[in-house]
């Protein structure tokens, strides 16, 4: 099956000849773990994808061990700069630019989830349109720990919607997390299987094979009907929570705490 594939920075892009975009995080090492010039990578390729005419259908996944472990707290999302809550504004900026591309391109995203999904890395499985994982997966809602607000890249907006509002706080305010078999339990997740992103291109395959007018058109009423209340307005709520966070003591204190803890070995593999 001819193939083609592009790069940017640590963002790896395949287009099969079925139609199937597998977009990679490829920050193995880190457990894809966000920085700002991540973010962009990542944009640039899921618009790339979505203006591709012979892209249908769209797989997100990370290498190696985990999906994304969220923003890597020992750079941050902010690069250098003498004022660090405009800094902070324009990295989160481009984190919910990730989000609206997901939801914004024509073709639906199947998001193939193995190991750890935390804080950015759940609401970037949570934006896509199905996910897959496998049993070791671990859905982790760490922002109060963080001194954060739990509204981070949309995933107070669709988290109560995928699994119902009060588990959705129990979550939040607990900073608790989902194993695969809670998350598939409760709906968030669609199927569980020993190899998601195999499960996941076959799904995306399907879904390719489809005419794709009736399969986009699908997608603008579904997306439609979850932003009845406003996903945009609610980003941009989000984004200006995430910025205050990001800019507290508290915030300051939770990674410095995080940080300096005792790594278990495992965490070091790649």
């Amino acid at each position: 099956m001819p193939e083609r594939l592009e790069v940017f920075g640590k963002v790896l892009v395949e287009l099969r000849g079925d139609g199937v975009g597998i977009v990679t995080l490829n920050r193995p090492e880190k457990l894809n773990a966000l920085t700002a010039d991540f973010l962009a990578d990542l944009e640039r390729a899921l618009r790339e994808l979505g203006g591709a005419a012979d892209c249908r259908a769209v797989v997100l996944h990370g290498a190696g061990r985990a999906f994304c472990a969220g923003m890597d707290l020992n750079i941050g999302l902010a690069r250098d700069g003498a004022d660090p809550t405009r800094a902070a504004y324009a990295a989160m900026r481009q984190a919910v630019s990730v989000v609206a591309a997901m939801r914004e391109i024509p073709q639906p995203v199947v998001a193939a989830v193995r190991g750890h999904a935390v804080g950015a890395g759940f609401a970037l499985a949570a934006a896509a349109d199905i996910r897959i994982c496998a049993e070791d997966s671990r859905f982790d809602a760490v922002f109060v720990k963080l001194g954060m607000s739990a509204g981070d890249l949309g995933l107070s907006f669709l988290l109560p919607r995928l699994i119902g509002p009060g588990r959705t706080a129990e979550l939040f305010y607990t900073g608790g997390a989902l194993s695969g078999v809670e998350a598939e339990r409760l709906g968030l997740v669609q199927h569980v299987v020993d190899d998601p992103l195999h499960e996941a291109v076959e799904l995306a395959s399907t879904i390719a094979a489809m005419p794709p007018m009736g399969v986009q058109i699908t997608k603008e009423l579904l997306d439609t009907s979850i932003g009845a209340s406003g996903f945009r307005e609610h980003l941009e709520l989000e984004l200006r929570s995430q910025v205050i966070g990001l800019t507290t003591l508290d915030h300051a204190d939770a990674v410095r705490t995080f940080s300096a803890r005792p790594r278990a070995a495992h965490e070091n593999r790649p």
